[in-house]
């Protein structure tokens, strides 16, 4: 009899390493065959080239420091600015070297008060800011007696002036009466301060704010009345 001849379909089999087996009745044993490797069609997606775009990033940078600018322009100008105190006209209240914040957007919706310390430039030759309390008001009349100050005929105590309060300048007389749109002002430190006793009363369009907040040194951190 002749031996029946049994043929084996082909199994695919696949070891670790990516190659398939071909096994075989005929041969009795098995073939490795290479597997193709995966295309990116394969893979499903298209790898495409990172699309960098350093002129537009540079064109944003540029935007943002602009507009930076600009905001710390108009906030410095309408709303409020640091100012450094350089006289020692104001001690102990304000020392020199101490930096202060001055508002200058609340004065256009509020007149200004007795007591208000302010930032201004005066109507002398100087190229710096003077900064003083405000002691009288337009129409109200100032007397200087016996180194003390008077408004409206009463005496005014403001706690942290020092000194006597003496005329400085002939040509400011008393009783003075400030004029319509004018405020009469004085360092704290009386004995040492260059204010209306020498200049007179100064225009309010002068003022360029008032002083709300000393933030330096942060160890004299102090709010003022505003």
């Amino acid at each position: 009899m002749g031996s029946a001849r049994v043929c084996v379909p082909v199994v695919g089999l696949e070891n670790r390493a990516g190659t398939s087996l071909r096994a075989t009745s005929e041969s009795g044993g098995s073939v490795p065959e290479q597997t193709p490797s995966a295309t990116p069609s394969d893979r499903g997606y298209t790898p495409s080239p990172v699309s960098r775009r350093p002129l537009g990033c540079l064109i944003e940078i540029a935007e943002t420091l602009v507009l930076t600018i600009i905001i710390f322009w108009l906030i410095q100008t309408f709303v409020a600015q640091p100012y450094r105190v350089e006289q020692e006209s104001m001690r102990s209240t304000l020392e020199p070297n101490q930096y202060v914040l001055v508002d200058k957007l609340s004065p256009h919706f509020d007149s200004y008060s007795r007591g208000d310390i302010v930032v201004f430039n005066p109507t002398i030759d100087t190229q710096i800011p003077y900064v003083k309390r405000i002691v009288a008001v337009a129409g109200e009349t100032v007397e200087l007696r016996d180194g003390n100050l008077f408004v409206n005929g009463r005496l005014r105590f403001f706690p942290q002036a020092h000194g006597a309060t003496l005329p400085q300048m002939p040509d400011v007389k008393y009783p003075f009466k400030v004029p319509d749109g004018s405020f009469f002002a004085l360092g704290d430190n009386r004995l040492s301060s260059q204010d209306s006793r020498t200049f007179g009363a100064q225009p309010y369009n002068r003022i360029i704010g008032k002083v709300i907040l000393r933030f330096w040194p942060p160890d004299r951190l102090m709010f003022f009345d505003w």
